[in-house]
Order: structure tokens, then sequence, then C-alpha cells
């Protein structure tokens, strides 16, 4: 089993404070929401791009986009993923992608676009972005381009990141001195939300996300059983047996406790595994949230006691290919060792990092 950095995600959560004021900001824009006549005059999405030939790039030497589009309008980006349907209107109503010299992908950024008079009807328009930053100006030109300025060099990096990177890995990852003041040509709006589409190709196999695969009121049960071969070739792998599954326990916590329309966020999942350490099998209860593209579980107290905090051990999951479950425990938080112990701080040092699950029946996951 193999685990590649970049394919879970670990996020933070933003403070309470932080996310208010997104919300009330989002809010306030959000039914201004393609009133920008210059952009839109009749407040449909709209779309303008620019792909540059190899002449003009060489002629200037210090822009690296090679390709720009941006996008007027409702969210080209999100697609069904495993956050709560509660959470998926997002309140931007600009988009701007650039894929760079070389790039395979494109890099995207969003935020609100408004006037910046007093009344919010004239003058400028400004796209700002989360913690008061721009993404850009806009005009619209006398033969109906989209002028687009003020686009800083660490569009797509954090604030500080010149510090921290230092400047030759920040000069690489920045935009270059002549990155602004680009002129961009209307377009269909297909052609833009093909464009953002390939930030995130959708991998057809995968299917439905978990939260509609699972209903709220279903139990399930996925699992793996490893043959002798399977454990010769992997001497660290600890896992003879894994099962992750909803039963009666769980279903009946989440009908009294659970918010329907939040699915997933706090519903219960056990997983038990047997291993090569111990005889018989050890279960572990987790509670999960939606995040991106996955179920973020942290372990849960519910069903034992601990002698240690145990809310910090989290696996997650995503769904797989053609009806598989795929799990993920970078740090040691899965019950093949003691959660309390030093053996699960830090990173998980066996070759039980990542666990390809199929769908089994229900009487599999019996306790």
């Amino acid at each position: 089993m193999t685990f590649r950095a970049g394919e879970w995600k670990t996020v933070a959560g933003a403070g309470f404070g932080v996310a208010l004021l997104g919300l009330l900001a989002g809010t306030a824009v959000a039914d201004d929401a393609l009133k920008l006549r210059e952009l839109s005059p009749n407040g449909a999405d709209v779309c303008f791009g620019r792909v540059y030939d190899a002449a003009h790039l060489k002629a200037h030497p210090k822009q690296k986009v090679a390709r720009i589009f941006f996008y007027y309008g409702h969210d080209p980006v999100s697609r069904p993923n495993e956050e709560p349907t509660a959470n998926a209107e997002t309140s931007y109503n600009g988009f701007l992608t650039t894929t760079v010299r070389g790039a395979k992908a494109p890099q995207w950024a969003g935020g609100w676009c408004n006037h910046e008079s007093e009344d919010g009807t004239s003058g400028p328009i400004r796209c700002g972005m989360d913690c008061d930053r721009t993404m850009a100006s806009l005009k619209v030109d006398d033969k109906g381009r989209l002028v687009v300025t003020d686009v800083s060099a660490d569009l797509y990096l954090d604030a500080g990141s010149e510090e921290e990177l230092g400047k030759a890995e920040y000069d690489r990852q920045a935009l270059g001195s002549e990155d602004d003041n680009f002129r961009l040509d209307p377009m269909p709006a297909a052609t833009c939300k093909a464009e953002f589409a390939r930030i995130d190709p959708i991998d057809p196999a995968l299917g439905p996300p978990l939260r509609e695969r699972l209903k709220p009121d279903q139990a399930f049960c996925y699992g793996r059983d490893y043959d002798a071969a399977h454990l010769a070739s992997h001497p660290n792998q600890l896992t003879q047996s894994i099962r992750v599954f909803r039963g009666p326990v769980e279903l009946a916590s989440y009908a009294s406790g659970g918010d329907v329309a939040n699915w997933p966020d706090g519903a219960d999942i056990a997983v038990s595994v047997t291993t090569r350490l111990k005889s018989g099998k050890v279960t572990q209860t987790y509670s999960c949230q939606g995040e991106a593209d996955q179920w973020r579980c942290a372990a849960s107290s519910k069903m034992s006691d601990f002698s240690c905090d145990i809310a910090q051990k989290e696996i997650f999951l995503k769904r797989g290919a053609n009806g598989t479950m795929m799990l993920a425990n970078p740090n040691s938080s899965l019950a093949i060792i003691d959660l309390c112990s030093k053996a699960s701080d830090g990173k998980t040092k066996s070759d039980d990092k990542v666990y390809r699950l199929e769908p089994m029946p229900q009487s599999a996951c019996a306790p």
C-alpha cells in the first residue's frame, strides 16, 4: 500500500471570527452577483480569454502566463463533492485561471467583483479575495475586450510566501513581472467552463461522492482481507483484515442527533482491524465530516475509554474507482496500535497507510 503526499488533504479549520466575517461578506455580495452590466449586459454568465502565441511569448520573456481566462458568473470550478449540500453555494462571482509556460494544468483564484464606489454602481471594478487581497481590477475597452490589471505576482501564494519560500523558489512559483494588463476577448461561457475543468479533470470511474452513495439512514460495510501472499510481499504491513462500517449503533446515534441537511457531517463510522500482532479484532469509532473530496474522520471516545485525548487521531475516506472506498491513515490513527502510546505519535511508520476497500455484505461487518 503506497501513500502519495498531496492526494489527501489535512486542512486547518478557520477561526469563528474569520468564518463569520467571510459569511457576512459573502452574503452581502451574493445578492449583487451578476449585476455588473459592463461585463454582462443581460445578467448571464460571461467568459473572456486569451491564449498567447509563440511570437508574443518570445517578445515578452518576463511574461509567464500562456493562457488566461476570466469568468464572471456562477462557480465553474466546484462540482459535487463530499461537503454538505448546505455548503455548496459560493458567494464568489469572479473567477480567474491562468496556465504558465510549460505547465500541464491551470491555477485559479476566485473573488467578489464589485464597483468600488460607495453606492456600488459606478467607478472602477475591483475583484477582492479573502484577507482583503486584490485578485484583479477590471474594465471593458471600446472594443469589448476585458482589461485585467492589478494582478499580483503572488496571486496563488499565501501572504508572506517570499520569506517562507526564499527568493529563488518564490520567483519560480510567482507570476512574472509582465503578467499584468491583460486584454481578453469575449468568448462563449462554455469555453471558460472547459478551461476550468482542466484544473482537476473528473475521473468517470469514481462515480458519485460517498455522501450520495451512502445515505444517512443506510448501513454499509466495506473491507478487505489480505492473503498470505500479499502479507509475505508486504512485511511491514500489520493489517490482516479491515472493515469500515455503519451498523445499528452508528445509525441510531445519527438518528438521535444528526442533521440530514448537513450529511455527512456528524456521521459516526466504525473501523475494525485484525493484525499480525494480536488475536481478535479491535474496533474504533470515528466521527466524520465532509471536506472537499474526502470524509475527515476523528477518533471518538463514545464507545470506549482512553487515557489520552484521541480527537487529533484522524483518518480520511475517499471514493475509489468502480464502487470501492479508499481509506488513508497518514498519522497512526488506526487501532492497529495503542492510540495513546508513543508509537502512535507522528506519521504512520508501518505499511498501513492507504487501503482500497471493497463493498461487502453487512454480515461481514457484524460485531
